[in-house]
C-alpha cells in the first residue's frame, strides 16, 4: 500500500487519541476508521476506565464504525491505529473485512512498556491440551443441530 500524506494525518489523529487516553487514565492505544479518506469512527482503550477486557482501541472503533455505517462488514475502510493489533483486535480487523492496517509501534515495543501479547501467540500455537487454560469439548450432538439448522436456513444472512 502506499503511503500518502493523508495516512500519515490519519495515524498523528490515533496517536493523539492514545495520548489523551493516557492522560484520562486508560491504556496508551488509539485508534481511527475511514472511508474514502474521512474518518468515521475513533476510539481509544478503555479497559481499565470500563472494566472491559475487550474495550481495546480498534475494537471500540470497530464496534463505532459499525453502528455509524449501519453494516457489520467494514469493506472499503482502513484503521490507523497506534500500535501493532494484539491477537483479539487482529481477529476482529479480520472479521470486519477491513481493507488495511496502518499502525504505528509494534508489538515488540508493547511488550517493552508491559503489554506483552506473546503469551497468546504462543498458546494459540499449541495443541488444546497442552494450553494454560483448560480447553474442554462439552455436548458436541447437542450443539450440532444448531449448525445443521444455520447451514439447511435459506434466509440467513452470511457474514
Amino acid at each position: 500500500m502506499n503511503i500518502t500524506e493523508r495516512d500519515k494525518e490519519l495515524m498523528r489523529e490515533a496517536i493523539r487519541l492514545s495520548r489523551e487516553s493516557v492522560e484520562k487514565g486508560g491504556g496508551p492505544f488509539g485508534a481511527v476508521i475511514a472511508k474514502d479518506d474521512q474518518i468515521v469512527a475513533a476510539a481509544s482503550n478503555c479497559v481499565t476506565l470500563y472494566n472491559d477486557p475487550t474495550a481495546h482501541a480498534e475494537v471500540s472503533c470497530i464496534r463505532e464504525a459499525c453502528r455509524k455505517l449501519g453494516t457489520f462488514d467494514l469493506s472499503g475502510c482502513k484503521i490507523y491505529t497506534s500500535c501493532e493489533p494484539c491477537p483479539m483486535c487482529l481477529g476482529a480487523i479480520y472479521w470486519a473485512h477491513l481493507d488495511g492496517i496502518f499502525y504505528a509501534n509494534t508489538r515488540s515495543d508493547a511488550a517493552e512498556i508491559d503489554f506483552d501479547d506473546q503469551f497468546i501467540y504462543e498458546e494459540i500455537a499449541k495443541p488444546m491440551n497442552q494450553r494454560s487454560t483448560p480447553i474442554v469439548p462439552l455436548l458436541r450432538d447437542e450443539a450440532l443441530p444448531v449448525f445443521r439448522l444455520w447451514a439447511d436456513k435459506t434466509d440467513k444472512t452470511a457474514y
